[in-house]
């Protein structure tokens, strides 16, 4: 297991630190809400929670390297429309289920609470899945292993096959060298035997 080195000790205490403040705030803004209407006080009691799983979601993303991108429809139909849904019931109250999840005189339920952390961590995680990269060491050894194996045995064929040719190339061209000057020493063999005959004939 990788131990966090300094930088990221300190990602993590500003992160616990944002996490904490905000909850500090967060209970000025629940004072302030009382004095709201139910249906304002319930929205903006919602966006406070839905902010805290926003926070909750960066502080879990402190790391190394670049963010991964990529869209998950499971997180999308899974848990962000249901949280949506419970938030947006919770405000509503001609939808199903809506007496349910709404909350009295302003405030919201536990139940919407949680919906609206769900929905701040969902919405950016659907998109996001965080620091997935691999460590340097682990990278040069998998760069390692893909020089060698497969990969190597089939080059070294190649190259075995392309000395065979070359080789029996050089042979090919060597025996007809071979075999045209043979053919040429027989021919002038025959040639001289042909001319002595020829002489021998004439005297």
């Amino acid at each position: 297991m990788k131990k966090p080195d300094k930088r990221e000790n300190i990602n993590l205490f500003f992160s616990a630190f944002l996490i904490l403040a905000f909850i500090v705030c967060a209970h000025f803004f629940t004072q302030f809400t009382a004095n709201l209407e139910a249906t304002a006080a319930t929205v903006v009691n919602i966006l406070i929670y839905a902010v805290f799983g926003l926070l909750v979601f960066y502080a879990t993303r402190v790391g190394d390297g670049k963010p991964v991108k990529r869209f998950s429809a499971v997180t999308l139909i899974v848990l962000v429309l249901p949280s949506l849904y419970i938030l947006v019931a919770s405000v509503a109250k001609f939808m199903p289920l809506s007496s349910f999840f709404a909350g009295s005189a302003g405030t919201v339920s536990v139940i919407t609470a949680l919906a609206a952390v769900a929905l701040g961590y969902g919405v950016p995680y659907t998109f996001f899945s965080g620091f997935e990269t691999a460590p340097e060491e682990e990278e040069e050894e998998e760069t390692e292993v893909l020089e060698g194996g497969v990969e190597a045995d089939i080059l070294e064929a190649a190259e075995k096959e392309e000395d065979k040719t070359e080789e029996n190339a050089e042979e090919a061209a060597e025996t007809a060298e071979n075999t045209v000057e043979e053919k040429a020493e027989e021919a002038a063999e025959n040639a001289e035997e042909k001319t002595e005959e020829a002489a021998d004939k004439a005297e």
